[in-house]
């Protein structure tokens, strides 16, 4: 049979096929190979006899798939942020986008909170680099119809900080999910009340994935030069730079800097960009040390 992984625990997958879900283990080969079973990965799978495990036969080629939050083929990550409570880490929101584009994924923006904070000011700077956003009030329901057209019939994961809300968007999503949800702790840091990554069907179709919230988060070692490829809203002026192959870094006559100083272009976003550009500098020089 083939299925979809919906969980992971302690060795023990829940494998979802035509409307049942089935628990099972994975073949020892897999461990030899070195290859470990993902959230979200479409498999080939035994079930087991009435009361005893199933095992995972086969792992179908993944289209996609990122290590943190570890998970595979979705179509789209909802890089999600809080308006305030915590505030807006926008550089690991930086990085989480890097990251899904590497892996091919589509990506958007959500802002929780929407109604204890200026959600415009923030989605602005996204709203300039051409992604999709949404504004979002988990506690008012405001921003639902939103979400909503985002997330229909697709496999849709969540990531972002702790205590951004995204256990809460997604009972506002699907109500019968009844995630646990949490609030800051006394040091402004979010208790982290997701611990694995899951994924929940909705009723209008598709799945999202709930993961665990993280504070910390570096890129992957390769090529600085490549990161501006990332950066999809750079194109339209790069071939106006001075310098070809210019890295907008600081170089002279640089057009996407030009059009963010005009406010074509988010220019906060272009200075998160820099700095991401010199860590990737700096772990690059050191790949061989």
């Amino acid at each position: 049979m083939t299925g979809r992984i919906i969980q992971g625990i302690g060795g023990f997958y829940t494998v979802s096929s035509g409307g049942n879900e089935f628990v099972c283990k994975a073949r020892g080969r897999f461990r030899k190979e070195k290859i470990s079973p993902l959230v979200g990965d479409l498999v080939e799978f035994s079930p087991g006899a009435e009361g005893d495990e199933g095992s995972i036969e086969a792992i179908l080629p993944r289209k996609n798939v990122l290590e943190r939050p570890a998970v595979a083929n979705l179509d789209l990550l909802l890089v999600t942020l809080a308006c305030c409570h915590p505030q807006p880490d926008l550089l690991l929101a930086d990085r989480l986008l890097v990251r899904a584009r590497r892996a091919g994924m589509e990506v958007a923006v959500v802002f929780n909170k929407s109604d204890l904070g200026d959600a415009q000011a923030y989605a602005r700077q996204y709203a300039l680099s051409g992604l999709q956003t949404a504004m979002v009030s988990a506690a008012t329901g405001e921003g639902r119809e939103r979400l909503s057209s985002l997330t229909k019939d697709k496999v849709v994961g969540f990531a972002g900080q702790s205590a951004v809300g995204k256990s809460s968007l997604i009972n506002l999503l699907c109500p019968k999910a009844q995630l646990e949800t949490g609030d800051l702790s006394r040091i402004e840091r979010g208790r982290h009340t997701t611990r694995r990554a899951q994924l929940l069907q909705l009723p209008e179709g598709g799945y999202l994935m709930d993961t665990p919230g993280f504070s910390l988060l570096e890129l992957d070692t390769f090529d600085p030069e490549e990161l501006k490829g990332l950066y999809p809203e750079f194109r339209p002026y790069e071939a106006n730079c001075r310098f070809l192959g210019c890295n907008h870094v600081g170089e002279p006559s640089c057009a996407v800097r030009e059009a963010a100083e005009q406010g074509l272009l988010s220019l906060e976003r272009l200075e998160r960009y820099t700095a991401l550009f010199a860590e990737l500098k700096e772990k690059w020089g050191r790949r061989y040390g």
